[in-house]
């Protein structure tokens, strides 16, 4: 196991999309280990390192809000811009006006989690300083400044991420004697195989989910 590191992270709102939801987007009841992983690598990502989610506290009660919003229904299709890249004369604009929806999202409510995780690292694609101590001094540095390459999120784009680094005193989670059952929820994306969704059960108790123990039963 690399390094670990304790984070808090909280927003006004959050959604965690459920991948069978098809034309609304309807939220998790909490943050899925990939969109933590997201955060993490928003805020420091090296090509040889990979990030582990090792459990996520729920600090805040879950509450939910719906907001209709206007999407495109659409997109450009890929052979048409494989058909400009030859030089074609074809519009790849979009039009909002000609191809306007209205879906309403389900979301979460001021949200606040504790993400604690730790990293690998492929010595295989260090370079000749590179170390754990090196990467971990790093991410530590830049969580205590509040860096980040991008904007880290909840779930999507338009529900920003404030973070702060956990170094002494943490905050106790609102669901302290509560166990719940969370049902099967999306673990991450398999990159290595053909970009297949994986998926776990966690069991939320006292607001902590045991992310490292129950990833060891997670299904493709």
């Amino acid at each position: 196991m690399g390094y670990g590191i304790t984070l808090k992270v909280w927003g006004d709102r959050a959604c965690f999309t459920r991948p069978e939801m098809k034309s609304e987007r309807v939220s998790y009841d909490v943050m899925t280990p990939s969109a933590a992983r997201g955060i993490l690598e928003a805020i420091f990502w090296k090509p040889p390192i990979k990030w582990r989610i090792d459990r996520i506290t729920v600090l805040n009660p879950i509450s939910f809000g719906a907001v209709r919003v206007n999407e495109l229904g659409s997109k450009i299709p890929g052979r048409n811009i494989t058909t400009a890249m030859k030089g074609s004369d074809i519009d790849l604009h979009q039009y909002i006006n000609d191809d306007r929806q209205q879906r309403t999202s389900l979301y979460l409510r001021d949200v606040a989690y504790i993400i604690e995780a730790h990293f690998d690292v492929d010595a295989s694609k260090c370079g000749k300083d590179d170390n754990e101590m090196k990467f971990y001094n790093m991410f530590i540095r830049r969580a205590r400044n509040g860096q980040c390459y991008h904007r880290p999120y909840l779930g999507c784009r338009e529900y920003p991420a404030l973070f702060s680094l956990i170094e002494d005193d943490r905050p106790e989670s609102s669901h302290l004697g509560t166990t719940v059952d969370l049902g099967w929820m999306l673990y991450d994306i398999d990159y290595e195989n053909d970009l297949k969704p994986v998926f776990y059960r966690p069991l939320m108790e006292n607001g902590q989910i045991d992310v490292a123990s129950a990833r060891k039963e997670a299904v493709i």
